[in-house]
C-alpha cells in the first residue's frame, strides 16, 4: 500500500456508496446526537436567558466556517476530507499532520460526549441518581455497538443513519413545538436567581454551540464516497446545518419556556428530559429519553464512520504512525479499533463538561488552521472570497479567546490538559515526520 498519495487506496472505500440524502442524514445525525442533548444545559450556563440566541449566532459563525470546507470539497472531494484540505494548503508537514490530528481528536472527543450523554439520559428512565459508574458503563456499551455496526459496511451505516436521523429530527422538532404549545409563551418561568449574562459568557457559549454544529465536517470526511461529490458534498453541508438550526431553536425555546434558568443549569447534563417533566408529564419524559437514545446511538455510529476514514487517510499519507498489533483485515478496520478504544478511555475518565471543553478548543484551533491555509494558499484555486475567510478566522479567534478566558477562571485543569495535549501533538508530529522523511514530494499540494 502506497503512502505517497492523498487518494486513499480502494480497500475500505466505496465510491458512490452515500447518496445526498444519506450524507445529510450523517451530518444531522452527528450534530443532533451531540449538540442538543449534551450541550443545551452547558450553553445555558454561559448564555443565560440568551440561550436561543446563542444557538442562532453559533449557526451564523458555523456558516462562515463551512464556506472553506464547501469550496474545498466541491473542488477536491476526498475520503480524507479535512486532511486533504490541510495537505493541499501546507504540504506534508507538521501543521498538516498536527491540525488533522486535532480534528480527529475533536471527533473522538465528540464520540465520548455522545456516549456519556446516552448513559445520562438512559438513567432518567429509572429511579437512579446519576452514577459515576453506570453512566460510563452505558456509554462504553454504546461505543461497542457503534463499532459493530460500522464493521458491517457503508450501506448499512447509511441506511441506519437515514432512518435514525429522520426519526430524531421529527421527534425533537415535535418536542420543541409541544413544549412551546404547553407553555403558551416564549418567555419561560421567571426566577429571582436569573442574572443577565455577561458578554464574555455569551461569547464563550458560542464555542459550545459551534461544537454542536461541527458535525457537518463528517460529510467533508466522506467526500469521495458521496454520489456526485463535486455538487452534493456542499449541498449536504448546507442542508444539514439548515435543518439543525431549526431543530436547535425549537428545542432552545421549548426548554427555556418550561424551566427557569437555575433549573436548566442544575440539570444541565439532561436538560431536555427535565424540561419534558413540567411540559408533557411522564409520557413526555419517556418520549424525550427515547429520542436521546436514538439520537446518541445514530450520532455515534456516524461519527465513528467518519473519523476512521480520516485516520486511514492520515496513515496512507504517512502523517501518523501505524501498527497492526497482529490485527488482520483492511487498514480502515484497524483505525476503527483505535478510534473506539480512545473514545472508551475518554468516556470513562472525563465528565461531560470537560469533554465538551476539550472538543471545542481542539476544533476551533484546527478550524482556524484550515481557513488560514485556504486563504493563504488556495483561495484562487477554489475561487474563494477572501473577506469571508478572514471573517471566519476572526470569529473563531474571538470565540476561542472568550472560551479560554472563562475556563481559565472556572476550571484551570482543562486548560492545562488542553495545552499539554497541543504540545504533545505538534511536537510528536514534528518528531515523527523528521524520523520519516518523504523521499518524493507530494504531487497534488500547492505549497
Amino acid at each position: 500500500m502506497s503512502v505517497n498519495s492523498t487518494r486513499p487506496s480502494d480497500e475500505g472505500y466505496q465510491a458512490n456508496s452515500l447518496s445526498l440524502v444519506g450524507a445529510v442524514s450523517m451530518g444531522t445525525g452527528v450534530m443532533i446526537g451531540a449538540g442538543i442533548f449534551a450541550l443545551t444545559g452547558q450553553v445555558a450556563e454561559l448564555a443565560g436567558k440568551l440561550l436561543p440566541l446563542a444557538f442562532l449566532i453559533g449557526a451564523i459563525v458555523t456558516a462562515f466556517s463551512a464556506y472553506s470546507y464547501i469550496k474545498m470539497s466541491n473542488a477536491y472531494p476526498s475520503a480524507g476530507g479535512i486532511a486533504m484540505i490541510l495537505q493541499k494548503a501546507y504540504g506534508r508537514g507538521t501543521v498538516t499532520g498536527a491540525c488533522a490530528i486535532l480534528m480527529a481528536l475533536s471527533m473522538v472527543i465528540n464520540e465520548s460526549l455522545v456516549a456519556r450523554t446516552f448513559g445520562t439520559y438512559t438513567l432518567q428512565l429509572f429511579d437512579i441518581e446519576q452514577n459515576f459508574l453506570l453512566v460510563p458503563m452505558l456509554g462504553v456499551g454504546l461505543i461497542i455497538f457503534a463499532f459493530l455496526v460500522n464493521i458491517s459496511g457503508n450501506r448499512l451505516v447509511g441506511a441506519f443513519s437515514l432512518l435514525m436521523a429522520l426519526a430524531k429530527v421529527l421527534g425533537i422538532a415535535a418536542f420543541g413545538i409541544a413544549s412551546l404549545w404547553v407553555a403558551g409563551s416564549l418567555s419561560g418561568p421567571s426566577s429571582a436567581d436569573q442574572a443577565d449574562p455577561t458578554l464574555g459568557g455569551f461569547l464563550a457559549s458560542l464555542a459550545l454551540t459551534i461544537l454542536a454544529y461541527k458535525g457537518f465536517t463528517t460529510i467533508t470526511n466522506s467526500g469521495s464516497e458521496v454520489v456526485d461529490p463535486h455538487r452534493n458534498v456542499g449541498r449536504a453541508i448546507i442542508i444539514s446545518i439548515s435543518i439543525c438550526v431549526i431543530v436547535y431553536l425549537l428545542v432552545a425555546f421549548g426548554v427555556s419556556a418550561n424551566l427557569a434558568l437555575p433549573d436548566i443549569i442544575q440539570a444541565k447534563d439532561f436538560a431536555l428530559a427535565e424540561a419534558a417533566r413540567p411540559a408533557l408529564g411522564d409520557y413526555g419524559l419517556w418520549f424525550t429519553v427515547a429520542l436521546a437514545i436514538v439520537a446518541t446511538a445514530s450520532g455515534l455510529i456516524a461519527s465513528v464512520f467518519a473519523v476512521s476514514r480520516m485516520l486511514t487517510m492520515l496513515t496512507e499519507m504517512a502523517l501518523i504512525p501505524h501498527r497492526h498489533f497482529g490485527m488482520t483485515g483492511p487498514l480502515q478496520k484497524h483505525l476503527l479499533v483505535y478510534t473506539v478504544v480512545i473514545a472508551i478511555m475518554l468516556t470513562i475518565f472525563f465528565d461531560l463538561s470537560r469533554i465538551a471543553a476539550l472538543g471545542a478548543i481542539f476544533y476551533l484551533i484546527m478550524d482556524i488552521g484550515v481557513h488560514w491555509g485556504v486563504l493563504r494558499y488556495l483561495r484562487k484555486d477554489v475561487q474563494a472570497n477572501p473577506l469571508i475567510l478572514v471573517t471566519a478566522i476572526v470569529l473563531d479567534a474571538i470565540v476561542l479567546g472568550a472560551f479560554l478566558a472563562i475556563k481559565a477562571k472556572a476550571d484551570i485543569l482543562i486548560i492545562i490538559v488542553a495545552l499539554t495535549a497541543l504540545v504533545l501533538v505538534f511536537a510528536g508530529e514534528w518528531l515523527f515526520l523528521r524520523s520519516r522523511p518523504q523521499s518524493q514530494s507530494q504531487s497534488d499540494h500547492h505549497h
